[in-house]
């Protein structure tokens, strides 16, 4: 494999892993942001 392709595939690999994390986190992240805006700090 030449570098290119493993350079391709480590950020492919990189990314999925960002996206699982996100999509575990969203109703977490949903809830914060939900509390911040009841309290009036959020951001605007």
């Amino acid at each position: 494999m030449t570098a290119r392709r493993i350079l391709m595939a480590e950020a492919a690999l990189v990314g999925g892993a960002l996206l699982v994390l996100l999509v575990k986190e969203w109703p977490g992240m949903m809830r914060e942001m939900r509390i911040w805006r009841m309290a009036g700090s959020g951001p605007r």
